[in-house]
């Protein structure tokens, strides 16, 4: 089974998300002096849009910190997008912006902690990886 590396800020609200999910779950954490996880095998990652409104400070730094590094990315089998509508263009952008970096798809795109709607769709999204 394929775990989600996620990263979630103090809201919770792709933490929230997470948890809902059939699968491990495997946190990329906030602060900069705890360890990055090592993935071992396939995975999903699952990423909040940030930034100030203008497209700066997108995708979170840790997220770019773990796939920086190519042990990492060549594990990354697609990616799932958190954020918040009000973003508008911006919406999940984080996860396109990875996507199109790391050459994977974007698998789901969520509001907040999505629905229960979002979590059965990603939950078979991801039993067909």
């Amino acid at each position: 089974m394929i775990p989600i590396y996620f990263y979630s800020s103090g809201t919770g609200n792709t933490l929230k998300l997470a948890e809902k999910l059939d699968r491990p779950v495997i946190r990329i954490p906030i602060r900069q002096d705890d360890p990055l996880p090592v993935p071992d095998g396939p995975f999903v990652l699952m990423v909040p849009t940030y930034g100030d409104g203008n497209g700066r400070g997108i995708v979170p730094k840790r997220v770019i910190h773990f796939l920086n590094d190519p042990e990492n990315r060549k594990y990354l089998r697609g990616v799932v997008g958190t954020g918040n509508r009000n973003f508008g263009t911006l919406f999940c952008q984080a996860a396109r912006i990875v996507a199109q970096k790391c050459g994977v798809p974007v698998l789901h795109m969520a509001e907040l902690a999505g629905t229960a709607a979002d979590v059965r769709a990603i939950n078979d999204i991801l039993a067909r990886l």
